[in-house]
């Protein structure tokens, strides 16, 4: 559905985007996550067209994109931009209309979506009367209005609440089983765990991992561990041990820098041990671990 083939990004001198290239498959839920200033945003709007690379290839459906009509996306920036003083319902239907809908369709869709996201009372209220959360909830709506077959997600849980979080994740769910291709941005890693299949960690505007998400964790699993233990434990040397590590009174959980064993040779001999296990690293650690790597 969409494939990027060393792309580049330049601005005054300073690479924001380093020969990036992936491609996502059409239904996937693709996570394309790392820090701020990786250079995310920056990808996006090449894939969008609003920016040109530099170099490299894009293609959405194996079509440039200059080729491509924009009612096949569905885009939530990162930057959110609502006209203020305009109702709801009227700027649903704008956006719609800009889109390829008719009239009649729009506003269809525009109670609909209204409706579900607790709003459908609220199409003649002003843009500006409204909270964070539910001004994100419109901007939402608009990426979807017109049910694009590309929904491209720029950090979309900015602003919500934990359980429109939830609704949130529950419509995406939903568009992907509906054979929506789904690029989902972030820097909140948890997130993309529990949405993703297949992932891309930028940093620095260069890939440092890429693939599917469970290849790439049991790929780091055997240097992840967890340890039980009662007893007086020295920290400072533990973390010694460790490229990455969270040390509690009774736990230790993170990377260890070598293989497991001088490790549990130590600590047997500091504390009782009452479990080890390997761990399922997360996705936050294998980046730290990676972006450490490679600097």
């Amino acid at each position: 559905m969409l494939k990027l083939a060393n792309i580049s990004k330049q601005y005054d001198g300073v690479r924001a985007v380093d020969q990036v290239s992936f491609a996502v498959q059409k239904g996937d839920i693709y996570g394309f996550l790392g820090p701020n200033g990786a250079g995310k945003t920056t990808t996006i709007r090449m894939i969008m067209g609003i920016i040109q690379p530099d170099s490299g290839s894009i293609e959405i459906s194996d079509n440039n994109m200059e080729n491509l009509g924009r009612q096949i996306i569905g885009y939530l920036p990162e930057d959110r931009g609502l006209y203020q003083k305009q109702k709801l319902g009227e700027i649903i239907v704008y956006f719609g209309l800009l889109r390829g809908l008719e009239k009649t369709a729009a506003k269809a869709k525009a109670a609909e979506w209204l409706e579900r996201f607790g709003l459908g009372d609220q199409q003649k209220r002003k843009v500006e009367e409204l909270s964070k959360g539910n001004q994100q909830k419109v901007q939402f709506i608009l990426s979807l209005v017109h049910d694009p077959t590309l929904l491209i997600l720029d950090e979309p849980f900015t602003g919500l609440d934990p359980l429109n979080q939830l609704l949130l994740k529950e419509i995406i769910q939903e568009k992907r089983e509906a054979g929506t291709t789904i690029l989902f941005s972030t820097h909140q890693m948890e997130q993309v765990e529990r949405l993703c299949n297949n992932i891309c960690l930028i940093n620095q505007g260069r890939i440092i991992v890429e693939g599917a998400l469970e290849s790439i964790q049991a790929a780091h699993q055997s240097n992840a561990v967890e340890v039980v233990f009662t007893g007086e434990l020295n920290k400072e040397i533990a973390q010694v041990y460790f490229n990455e590590v969270v040390i509690t009174e009774s736990k230790i959980a993170g990377i260890l820098k070598d293989d497991s064993s001088s490790f549990l040779r130590w600590i047997n001999d500091q504390v009782s041990v009452e479990s080890f296990q390997v761990k399922t690293p997360s996705l936050e650690q294998i980046f730290i671990e990676e972006v450490r790597a490679a600097s």
